[in-house]
């Protein structure tokens, strides 16, 4: 006979199953949209859709941009400024411009002797980025190198400040990337709490987070929560399967169509990049993530 902790075991394993069954069955909806007369995907309209250019090196930019708009694409992403007019040829915005030479992802604004050249740099591109009527400009922390993260916050608010007056008036975004430390050892933007801490401390509508799922899944999980708690700090958002930045589908550990709706659900007006390494064919992983984002 059976005692009631085995009872409630095989009870609880019971419901785990049905939820189990119930995120693929999402996840298999959220892929089940047919095409419009044209080929391209009948989108809901709910989130706008980017794909990172990096992803796709070995393919001719012309030809990304032509796959992207072809399948309802708004954007290609982190894209400089000679490449911002191939986009715009098929229609597509850049909805994140690239990084300026002085401010790579291990040297950022968490150090006062970078400000100089990265905010010279930014007052060159900023006008360049409202010209061509793109909404972000990236931007990146720095690695700590034994920098103390209050100290490293206080220098990138410090800095930030003096280029945000510019962003205002021209109405463009900087968007601060979260990364992980694993995969980019020692960077200092690594969990969102800090990057609040820096957006909440710059004080400006011109300023936020790139929220990089991918990323945050490494360093600390809870996505939906967190997303939902920051969202206001959020001003765009990265893809990618976990582990190995794959792709985004049910052969990794992340639901994106959950954590999709929620975003959807919350009112977020900004753009979803997808920024995966595909592992299969390219495109057709492209479209079966954006497929599983759109809800």
């Amino acid at each position: 006979m059976a005692t009631k902790d085995q009872i409630d075991r095989r009870q609880a394993m019971g419901t785990m199953a049905g939820i189990t069954v119930g995120l693929a069955a999402g996840m298999q909806t959220a892929a089940a949209q047919p095409p419009d007369s044209q080929g391209r995907l009948a989108l809901k309209g709910r989130l706008k859709h980017s794909v990172c250019r990096w992803c796709y090196g070995k393919m001719p930019l012309e030809d990304l941009c032509r796959n992207a708009a072809a399948m309802g694409l708004h954007s290609v992403e982190l894209l400089g400024p000679d490449e911002w007019p191939v986009a715009k040829a098929q229609g597509l915005t850049c909805a994140v411009a690239t990084n300026v030479k002085s401010n790579p992802i291990p040297r950022g604004f968490n150090r006062l002797e970078n400000h100089d050249a990265i905010v010279r740099d930014l007052e060159e591109r900023l006008p360049l980025v409202a010209a061509a009527s793109l909404p972000c400009q990236i931007v990146f922390s720095g690695n700590r190198a034994g920098l103390p993260d209050s100290e490293g916050a206080a220098n990138c608010i410090k800095g930030l400040k003096r280029i945000t007056p510019l962003a205002e008036k021209i109405g463009v975004t900087l968007v601060m990337e979260l990364l992980n430390s694993k995969d980019h050892a020692d960077y200092q933007c690594d969990f969102t709490r800090w990057g609040v801490q820096v957006v909440e401390g710059v004080a400006s509508d011109r300023f936020r987070l790139l929220y990089d799922i991918y990323h945050m899944q490494r360093m600390e999980g809870e996505i939906i929560e967190t997303i939902q708690k920051n969202l206001p700090h959020i001003a765009h958002f990265h893809t990618g399967g976990v582990p190995g930045r794959a792709e985004i589908d049910e052969t990794q550990e992340l639901n994106y169509a959950a954590i999709c709706g929620a975003i959807a659900d919350a009112g977020f007006k900004g753009y979803i990049a997808q920024e995966f390494i595909p592992r299969r064919d390219p495109m057709a992983s492209l479209r079966r993530a954006v497929e599983i984002c759109d809800v």
